[in-house]
Parts: structure tokens; sequence; C-alpha cells
């Protein structure tokens, strides 16, 4: 089943919409969840770090489509987006969003289908995975490939990634069965997880990473990380 959200301040648009969506699904025996939101800052208030697609009018009264996906950008890199408006002029803006495109109003199915087509011929390659989570902070979907360690902090993770670093509220037992599923990363210490993809070199019991930072190796678990990296760069070369 994937998840829908549809933003726009016109009733008569989402319902248009949502009928032509469910005409996609049938036609291709997919499941489709829907979401509904009037403005952005209901979606942002409201917002799931597990929703698939989102399609966002661009104008909007009380809070216009391009500053809701800024603020949806900080913490979801991935959910496909796709702009609606009846104002062309808008469009190139939309793409600093990461937008997969746009659509003019009134919607064709012909153009709905094709732009779907090529949306889910992408997703289902799994081109790319991620972890999601909330906290205290938000509601956060992080890239695996973006995520450059994690370690223990006091019963909870803390996850290092490109754009900061935010605690998630799992053991680490737990965070290790998901992280070590992903082929680059690696246990280099009882609290740590590194992903080998960042890794610079390793100074006696440190890895040092692509950013400066160190992250600590414990002994025992030395030699079976070092034959890991070697492995992994091996296969990179």
């Amino acid at each position: 089943m994937f998840k829908i959200a549809i933003c726009d301040d016109e009733q008569a648009l989402i319902v248009e919409l949502k009928n032509n969506l469910k005409r996609y699904a049938d036609e291709t025996e997919t499941t489709f969840c829907f979401f509904e939101f009037h403005d952005g800052m209901e979606l942002i208030e409201n917002y799931q770090p597990d929703f698939d697609l989102i399609f966002m009018d661009i104008k909007m009264e009380r809070l216009n489509g391009l500053k809701t996906a800024e603020e949806i950008r900080k913490t979801d890199s991935t959910v496909g987006l796709f702009f609606l408006t009846s104002l062309s002029r808008y469009v190139w803006k939309g793409y600093e969003y990461g937008a997969l495109n746009y659509l003019l109003k009134p919607i064709k199915y012909g153009r709905l289908k094709m732009e779907l087509d090529r949306f889910f011929s992408r997703y289902q390659v799994g081109e790319e995975l991620y972890i999601s989570f909330s906290n205290d902070n938000g509601k956060f979907k992080v890239l695996y490939k973006d995520l450059r360690y994690a370690e223990t902090a006091k019963r909870n993770v803390l996850l290092h990634f490109e754009s900061g670093e935010q605690v998630i509220y799992k053991s680490m037992k737990e965070i290790a069965s998901l992280l070590e599923a992903q082929q680059q990363f690696v246990r280099c210490h009882v609290s740590y997880i590194v992903n080998m993809a960042y890794v610079k070199s390793v100074e006696n019991l440190e890895v040092v990473l692509t950013t400066g930072q160190h992250v600590p190796i414990s002994q025992p678990k030395r030699k079976d990380f070092m034959q890991r990296l070697a492995d992994y760069w091996g296969d990179m070369l």
C-alpha cells in the first residue's frame, strides 16, 4: 500500500485527483491510501514520515506549496513530490525543492499516468532506502547513504547524518539489526556502528571519517572491522 498526501485548498481538485488516482490504482492493481490537507500548515502539522508521494498546490493562502516543501525537505529528502499549478511561471522554482515534476490544472489523466508510471518504476527498484523515526524534535526520514554513524546515547541511539544529528528512541541492538542488514554498515565498537562509505582511514583504535570525525574501534572488534573494511573497499575499487 502506498500512502499519498494531497494538499490543495480546492476541494473539487482533491476529489478530481483522487478519482484519477483510483483509476490508475485499478488499472495497475495498486493500492493507495489517501490523506487530504487543505493548506501547507495543516500538512506540516500532521506530516507522516512514511508518506510515499505528495501532490501539492503551489498557490495556497495560509502557507504556499513552495514554503511547505522547504519545511518538508528539512526532515524528509526522499518523499516523491508533484506540484499542482495553473501558473507555469512557478514551475522552475519548484524544482529547487526536489519536485519530481509538476502537473498543470486541470489535470489530465494521460499526463498523470505517465508521471506515475515513471515514479513507480524508480520506486520499485529500491532506488533510495531510508530509516524513518520520530522524536521530540519531529518526524524524520533519513537515507541510509546519508547516515555516517550511530552511537549509543544513554538508553537510546544518536544518529549522525549529513544535515545534523538526531536521537532515535530505540536500543543499539534494535538499530544494529536495521543497519547491519545494509552492506555498508559495520559494528566497530559495542557502542558504535559506522558507514564504511565515509571511512577515510584507520589510525590505531580510531576510524577517521571523510568528514574529519573520529569514531572509536574496540580491540575485540578491530580484526573483524578491518576485514569487513578491506572487503568493502575491494568491492568499491
